[in-house]
């Protein structure tokens, strides 16, 4: 028996040898999917493995092996979407998970419209022990070392520039102070800065003039940034506000985009059109204009929207102490009940104060008006819209989170078909738990992108899934400059998202807006599992996305080195 066993182990080395051997080794595999790889190209099935961070193989991938296999049959597979305007960065530092935000495949959270993170002034940060950084990079890489679960990435904020050397005055910088300023851009480009964010409706940004942003933008350009701006107005003065931006794109050399693009209130809807023009013809001249959006009707920010601008100088403090001055009260209703050219009346806009929702108040003795409209507070107190607001405002000793219903429904659909269109929740990614609970919120928090897949994609065929793919992904990537993200192909940032396109839809409404989107069954980050069957995994891989300034400064460093 011994010698037939001695016999047969000639044979069987050479059947083992003769056995095939997978070709490739892999620590994930996503089998059976419809890939979506981010292009805008008509999607293809098979597998997309992952080695580490990256992608390491997309398609027929052969044979293999891999530590994790997942079938996910029946479903789009894409790159992780990326959230072109986020609030994200304060809640991420309380909460990495990014509830929200992940339960919908965002995988990129941008930041910067009109503030940033940083710089911070040395006596900003004396008074507020919370800080742990001074600049613009250092407060991006300590949210990244202290554990999210999306990458981020963030704009310097023009606001941030200016209350930086100036505070909350309403004036010009001095030539010397415009100086620092620059200087305070060009640091942030080199720390991994998109470019220049601003938000010129709110004071005290209202408060620089063009001269001033185009001498910013200028200092961006340097580091081939972007400049992006909440425009001055998206109402009454909407085209002259568009025409701004184009002339501070113009001056600077610098590619420039709109934020939320809107026409804002029933007397300018039908802006839209002159103003889409206007963006074909500049971009027709070899300039680059384009513009992201969220997928709603309504706005939202705060009830300092309502009022001028000159009765915010100084901040809040100094704002809360006016409008309790009866006679500046008395003339801060009377401009809020116009509309001027001057500054942007949300008030106004809304056409109704029943189309003012407030959502969000700090202090508890008002929180019972949470849900409720101006219009039914105003006959709740018998007291004017205007006055209704001031007092609110006075008792809640700040501003008041809003919700405002502005937009037409045909403009919204007729931007998603735009070429260069993208996409951006401009809200927070937050859990729905615990004291978020205790305030309402406007419902795009949870269901932008969602809504976008589901009712306008699937339901409406606004646009084809993968158009709006190429949207959220690498059109997004491109725009922002940032290299290696937003593909589905092998070397790039293993961001990917697993959803079901039959099933995918924003739940959130704004008479109950803490509800998770649905149809979204993995989310990978750099690599990482953060969500499985859509549930968090804890997993927080999340890291700081650099803009192009940052490469280019090492890459002069490297020159400059040899």
């Amino acid at each position: 028996m011994l010698y037939q066993f001695l016999v047969l182990i000639p044979f069987l080395i050479v059947f083992a040898c003769a056995k095939p051997q997978p070709e490739h080794r892999y620590d994930v595999v996503l089998t059976n999917g419809m890939i979506y790889d981010g292009s805008g190209e008509t999607p293809v099935q098979g597998e997309v493995a992952i080695t580490g961070q990256k992608i390491a193989a997309v398609g027929d991938i052969g044979s293999y092996e891999a530590d994790t296999v997942i079938d996910v049959q029946g479903m789009a597979v894409s790159p992780g979407f990326i959230n072109m305007l986020s609030w994200a960065a304060n809640p991420l530092l309380e909460d990495g998970r990014s509830m929200s935000g992940i339960k919908q495949g965002v995988t990129l959270e941008v930041f910067g419209e009109g503030s940033s993170l940083g710089p911070v002034s040395e006596y900003a940060r004396q008074n507020n022990n919370q800080i742990q950084w001074t600049t613009f990079g250092e407060a991006l890489e300590y949210m990244a070392d202290k554990g999210i679960a999306p990458n981020v990435a963030s704009f310097v904020g023009a606001t941030t520039i200016r209350v930086h050397e100036l505070g909350y005055e309403d004036r010009a910088p001095s030539e010397e102070e415009l100086k620092r300023m620059q200087e305070l851009v060009r640091q942030a480009m080199k720390e991994g800065a998109l470019g220049l964010g601003s938000s010129l409706i709110y004071a005290p940004a209202f408060y620089a003039d063009t001269d001033e942003l185009i001498a910013l933008a200028k200092a961006a350009a340097e580091y081939d940034g972007k400049y992006i701006s909440h425009l001055r107005s998206e109402g009454d003065s909407f085209i002259e506000a568009v025409q701004e931006l184009m002339t501070i794109s113009e001056e600077a050399d610098i590619d420039a985009e709109i934020y939320h693009l809107k026409a804002a209130g029933r007397n300018n809807w039908h802006k839209l059109d002159q103003v889409l023009r206007m963006i074909d013809s500049v971009n027709a001249n070899g300039e680059k204009v384009t513009a992201n959006m969220y997928n709603y009707v309504a706005a939202s920010t705060g009830l300092d929207a309502t009022m001028p601008p000159w009765v915010q100088e100084g901040g809040t403090e100094e704002w809360i102490k006016r409008l309790k001055d009866p006679k500046i009260k008395s003339q801060v209703i009377k401009e809020m009940q116009h509309a001027s050219k001057d500054w942007e009346n949300f008030l106004v806009a809304a056409g109704d104060p029943d189309n003012i929702l407030l959502v969000e108040f700090k202090e508890d003795s008002l929180k019972y008006l949470t849900g409720k409209t101006v219009g039914e507070i105003s006959n709740m107190r018998g007291t004017s819209a205007a006055e209704t607001i001031i007092d609110l405002v006075v008792q809640n000793g700040t501003d008041i989170g809003t919700v405002y219903f502005l937009m037409n429904e045909d403009n919204v659909k007729k931007q998603m078909q735009l070429p260069y269109m993208t996409f951006g929740s401009d809200a927070r990614s937050i859990a729905a738990e615990g004291k978020n609970l205790e305030s309402s919120t406007h419902p795009r928090t949870y269901g932008n992108f969602a809504r976008l897949l589901g009712k306008y994609v699937r339901d409406e065929k606004v646009i084809s899934l993968e158009e709006a793919i190429h949207k959220l992904t690498y059109l997004s990537a491109q725009k922002l400059k940032i290299e290696e993200r937003g593909k589905l192909a092998p070397g790039y940032y293993a961001d990917v998202v697993v959803f079901d396109p039959e099933t995918i839809a924003d739940k959130a409404t704004f008479e109950e807006p803490h509800q998770y989107a649905v149809g979204v069954a993995h989310v990978f980050v750099n690599g990482t599992q953060v969500l499985n069957e859509g549930e968090h995994t804890g997993a927080t891989p999340g890291m700081f996305v650099k803009g192009p300034g940052y490469q280019q400064d090492k890459e002069e460093s490297a020159v400059s080195s040899r």
